[in-house]
């Protein structure tokens, strides 16, 4: 892949979207009808209308260039089925705003900042990068990513609304499994179960209580000198997922953090700061921006007490030490997961790993992650490896691990009774198409929408041409 696909690729939310609203179109595109005193206006290059949201013609040839560029095959992409797509992507955030489920300028911004900073890092700067997608200045670029990323949030806040509360029963799974045709039924890849002992360093507790007197000084000077936590967050945050955003995250109760970060967050005034807390990842201070009913805006900074490298190497040598324990036979694995793994989440289960994605203790080798792959690719059958490095890409402390391949399960096609976890998935994924292909009849039925009559004949998935 060329560098300039790379760069296309990190930037898949700018495909071509470029947005705009009805009421702002730019004056070059309009027309005044003097023959009429009604004033009519007359808006070239315009493909359709969803409500507020006007797409160009010139919308769907960008995006049609950015999946080329990122060596996407376009063989059997029409402009009318990108045009769909666009349109569908309106009328979800029309209607996010219609149902008031706003996203909040804050966040948009940090999103944006993110991929501002990704992109000139690859790029190799500002104005190398503003000449790359031809804008005269960082203020012109900047706004149209607000529009871009604030249209995104808004499309996939409506989509998790419309199935969040959508699930499938065991009766549902199997009269889905049921209706497919054998000769149709899917086929599952080699899978592995894996097992895996872990070791967590600790950092002596004279570290530990160094970094809780940075963050007391920190809240202190932010308290008492109004000094800038966002600013402080910049300099200080070892949390690689917010510094550059000053520490920013916008998050629900449903939000996946841990368990202690938000019973903080959500203990917390407006404008208050907590007093520095421990999660598995380190240190915190929070400082709680804005609440807005379920959902709170805020800043945090993380300090990661420092491990010295005595504590590294006595965490591999006792990894060392319990794997030839099992190999003499003194304990099987799940024994030694049980009484020796600093992972709670597994040392129950006998060490097995859950595939995050539905919690089912099989990974399919071409989507298993890489990094996972990578640690378990050269393990045979009945093998235990020897201690792995793993560092934790949020921020967190390096752990150490020994692995085992637990079971091997070789292609085949779907078995209820075997597969059902993948059965469900796929059951679910049925029923929520379903939910949300109603949701879009009902929504276009009752949304202002206009499309060219050049575009009329298209033969759209979704009823757009009104009649």
């Amino acid at each position: 892949m060329t560098k300039k696909n790379r760069i296309v690729t990190a930037m898949a939310v700018f495909a071509a979207i470029g947005m705009l609203r009805a009421q702002d179109l730019d004056e070059s595109m309009a027309v005044n009808d003097t023959t009429s005193n009604s004033n009519k206006v007359k808006l070239d290059g315009i493909a359709a209308v969803i409500g507020d949201y006007v797409i160009l013609e010139s919308d769907i040839d960008k995006t049609l260039i950015d999946l080329k560029s990122q060596g996407a095959s376009t063989q059997d992409i029409t402009r009318c089925s990108l045009l769909g797509k666009l349109m569908e992507d309106r009328l979800y955030a029309h209607q996010a705003v219609q149902d008031s489920l706003l996203v909040s300028d804050d966040q948009v911004n940090a999103t944006s900042d993110g991929q501002i900073q990704q992109l000139t890092q690859q790029i190799g700067s500002v104005e190398k990068m503003l000449k790359y997608y031809n804008k005269p200045d960082m203020e012109s670029f900047r706004q149209e990513l607000f529009e871009i990323n604030k249209l995104r949030m808004l499309s996939e806040k409506m989509q998790s609304k419309i199935v969040e509360e959508i699930e499938v029963t065991p009766e549902e799974v199997r009269q889905f499994f049921n209706k497919i045709p054998e000769d149709e039924r899917p086929v599952f890849g080699a899978e592995l179960e894996i097992a895996q002992i872990v070791k967590q360093p600790e950092a002596p507790e004279e570290e530990k209580q160094k970094v809780i007197n940075q963050l007391k000084e920190i809240r202190q000077d932010v308290l008492e000198n109004d000094a800038s936590f966002n600013v402080k967050a910049i300099l200080y945050s070892q949390d690689p997922g917010s510094k550059s955003k000053g520490g920013f995250y916008s998050m629900t109760r449903e939000t996946p953090f841990v368990k202690e970060f938000k019973d903080v967050a959500f203990s917390l005034q407006e404008g208050e700061i907590s007093e520095p807390f421990k999660t598995d990842f380190g240190y915190h201070i929070i400082y709680i921006e804005k609440i807005r009913g379920q959902e709170v805006d805020l800043r945090h900074i993380l300090l990661i007490p420092e491990i010295p490298k005595e504590s590294i190497e006595k965490a591999v040598q006792e990894l060392d030490t319990i794997r030839q324990q099992i190999l003499d036979g003194k304990y099987t694995f799940a024994e030694a997961a049980l009484n020796f793994s600093d992972e709670k989440e597994t040392k129950f289960d006998g060490g097995l790993l859950r595939n995050p994605i539905n919690f089912d203790s099989r990974f399919e080798l071409t989507k298993m992650d890489p990094t996972l792959y990578n640690q378990v690719r050269n393990i045979k059958d009945g093998e235990i490896s020897k201690p792995i490095r793993e560092d934790d890409p949020r921020g967190g402390a390096p752990k150490f691990k020994i692995m085992k391949i637990s079971n091997r399960f070789d292609e085949h096609k779907a078995d209820f009774a075997k597969d059902y976890l993948k059965i469900q998935e796929l059951a679910l994924r049925e029923k929520q198409f379903k939910a949300i292909k109603e949701w879009m009849d009902e929504h276009i039925e009752d949304t202002y929408i206009h499309v060219n009559t050049e575009n009329k004949d298209c033969d759209f998935a979704n009823n757009w041409v009104k009649e």
